[in-house]
This record gives structure tokens, sequence and C-alpha cells, in this order.
């Protein structure tokens, strides 16, 4: 990297990683942007300002990295490098196009807006199986348990099965970590398995069609062109995984922010029609998803910085969403924020989260019923945080609930 006629190591560096809490990342994220719009991260340039970010994300001149992450940890080969590259995640140009095309018509808003009556289905029987006890673990009793019964209500699997999901899903988004050296074994053997049970599921749904997702799926036809076989087996299992253990860590870092707002939690059950700005504010706050990645196809300038063609650009979604110049106090949670653009934590582009309309909806029902069932909520103890890496989110967070509501 260069930048005009100085050299990459004029450029700030960035470590947060190892940050005991999201706060002190965020302070160290700060602190790094007040020297750069860019800064040398342990994976590569790191771009910490809105416009860049939002640049990275859109611009066809970065693509994502074949493998996702794996070829920085040095795996190129083998089972995890066959199991990354096939998923639509890893793929660019034509073959993504394609079964963007024709997967994103079961992801529309109407498609999605079928499923809010189960989320208020089953956050309102967790928060009620909790409530009476006056104190619960948010992250064990509520937000584990909440998305799989919907996943698994939108691609038409029986209930008895919904343990295996959920254990699979723990397994395979491993992969975001940089911890393969020590996880690959956990992730072959979670997405054999899972693939073993799809395809058995994808062979009986050719004959018994049914009004769910994979149904949908297999329905889907652009000019003739169908998702193959093993099409759907990738899909259904990259959506499956995708719409778990984001919803689940969301959730929980939504009620930590909230029980450290209380006002905040008391004007949402009050008015619950701010619950759309409510979601859309806590995942810019507090997204537990930081980065995302792209590699540069070309040689690229960014703000004076010439990023060489192949090397892999961290997209910071986290710092673009408390960015200064276009968020007015960034660092203030406020549920009643307007006029701000939209947060990046979905990303952007041509890889914007397939299931971001789902996700609004189950957190948007989650968060307003467990205002109003649970009005009282406060930390009960520390909440710790994963590792700032892939997905993070609160490893517990131990809630008083106080009395039970009476609301209906």
């Amino acid at each position: 990297m260069t930048t005009g006629t100085s050299t990459a190591t004029d450029l700030p560096t960035i470590a947060y990683e190892r940050a005991d809490t999201p706060d002190e990342a965020h302070q160290l994220i700060r602190q790094a942007r007040r020297h750069g719009p860019i800064a040398v991260g342990p994976h590569g340039p790191e771009v910490l300002t809105y416009d860049l970010v939002r640049t990275v994300l859109r611009d066809d001149r970065f693509g994502m990295p074949k493998g996702l992450g794996l070829a920085a940890q040095g795996i190129t080969s083998g089972e995890l490098w066959d199991i990354a590259v096939k998923g639509l995640l890893s793929l660019d140009g034509a073959e993504h196009r394609r079964q963007r095309r024709l997967v994103s018509r079961a992801f529309t808003p109407k498609a999605a807006e079928r499923l809010r009556t189960i989320c208020a289905d089953v956050i309102t029987e967790l928060a009620d199986l909790h409530s009476p006890a006056g104190r619960c673990d948010v992250v064990a009793d509520i937000a584990r348990q909440y998305p799989i019964p919907i996943i698994c209500a939108l691609l038409g699997t029986p209930r008895e099965d919904w343990h295996l999901f959920s254990d699979w899903a723990d397994d395979i988004f491993k992969l975001f970590d940089w911890n393969l050296a020590n996880d690959a074994p956990d992730i072959v053997r979670a997405w054999t398995e899972l693939e073993a049970y799809l395809d058995e599921m994808v062979g009986h749904r050719r004959h018994v069609r049914t009004d769910d997702l994979l149904s949908d799926m297999m329905r889907a036809e652009v000019d003739g062109d169908r998702l193959t076989h093993d099409d759907l087996l990738t899909l259904t299992a990259t959506l499956l995984m995708a719409g778990t253990d984001t919803t689940r860590n969301q959730l929980a870092a939504a009620v930590q922010v909230f029980c450290d707002h209380p006002d905040q939690w008391t004007l949402l059950a009050e008015r619950p029609e701010f619950a759309h700005q409510a979601v859309e504010e806590v995942m810019r706050y507090a997204p537990v998803i930081f980065t995302t990645m792209r590699v540069a196809h070309h040689d690229v300038e960014l703000a004076g910085v010439t990023i060489p063609a192949g090397t892999l650009v961290i997209a910071n979604t986290a710092a673009a969403n408390r960015d200064p110049a276009v968020y007015d106090e960034p660092d203030r949670f406020d549920i009643t924020r307007g006029g701000a653009p939209a947060m990046l934590t979905f990303g952007g582009g041509i890889h914007y989260c397939l299931g971001a309309h789902l996700a609004k909806i189950e957190l948007a029902e989650a968060l307003t019923t467990m205002a109003r069932r649970m009005p009282d909520i406060r930390r009960a103890g520390p909440a710790t945080w994963k590792p700032l890496t892939g997905i993070t989110g609160p490893v517990s967070l131990p809630v008083d609930v106080g009395s039970p509501s009476s609301c209906d």
C-alpha cells in the first residue's frame, strides 16, 4: 500500500480483537480513526469511515475472498476449503448472480412477514416461562432458544429435530473465527451431518411440496433455470446457519444495551411503533459482527491510499456505524434517532444480507414483547463477551426481571 508519497508504515495501526468489551473496542477504533480513515490491522488494511466502508461493499473492484478468511489462515485446500468455497458468501460473478436471483424470490419482505406471528408466539412463550422466577440468563434461556423454531418453521423441519440444528449452528459458525487450526474438525463434522440431513429432506420435498422456504426455492425459476440439488443443499445450510447464530447473539447484545439504558426500554414498551427504529439503532450501536472481508480485484485508490490488487481489505462496519461525520453523537443510544443513513451491519451491494427483512422482524418482535412482559429488567451480574472476531456477543447475561407483567 502507498499513500501519495508516503508508505503504508505511515498509516495508523489498529488492534481491538483482544479487547475485553465492545466499548473498549470502539474506543480503540475511535483512536485509530482520528489519525485517518484507513488503518492497518492484523489481517490487512481496515477502512473505518462510513463512506469508505460503503464504497468497499458496493464497488465491483472489490469482491468476496475465495474461501472467506481461510486463505489468510493458510488453508487453501481440503474439506474445510471445499465447504467454504461453494457457499453463496464465497461466490462472485455470474454464479453468484444466478443463485442470488433464484433464491431472492423466497426472501421478499412479504415472505418474511409470514413469520411474524410465530416470532411473537415463540418469544412470548420464552418470556413467560422465565418471568415467574424473577431471574434468568438472557443468553441461555431466551436468545439461544429463540431463532431455532423460527428458522425450522421457515424450512419446514420437524420440532423433534430442532436441537440438532442448534448444535450444528454452534459448530459451523466457527468457520468465521480466526481459530480454524483448532476448530476445523468440529466444522467439518457438523457440516457433513447437516448436509446428510438436508439431502434426505430435499429428496422428500421433491415429492411433497409445502408452504416453506425450501419448497419456494425448489419452485423458483428464472428463464428456465432452477437451483440444482447441490445448490439447494448448500443454500439451505448457509441460510439456516446465517439465521441462527447471528440472531441469537444480536438479541442478547440488544437486551444488554437496553439494560444499560432503562429509559429506552420503558419507551419501547410504551411506544412499540419505535420497534423498527429500535432494531436499526441497536444494530448500529451494538452489532455482533464488527467487520466483513473483501479482496481488491484491481489496484484501487481509497482516500489517497493505493490498495494493490489481491489485498485483503477489512470493511469495518462497526466503525462506520459510529462515524461522527455521519451520525450525530454516535456513541449515544437513542431509539428515536431520525434522519441518519441506514447502518451497515447487514453489509451492502450484491452481498447485502438476504435475510435482513426476517432478522429485523425477529428482533422487533422479540424486543417489543420482552419490553412489555419484562418491563423491570436489569442486569444481575457482569456480561462477558466472546472474542470480537467472527460473530461475537455476550457469553452470558444474567438479569433480574422483577415481577412478571400481567400483559396479555
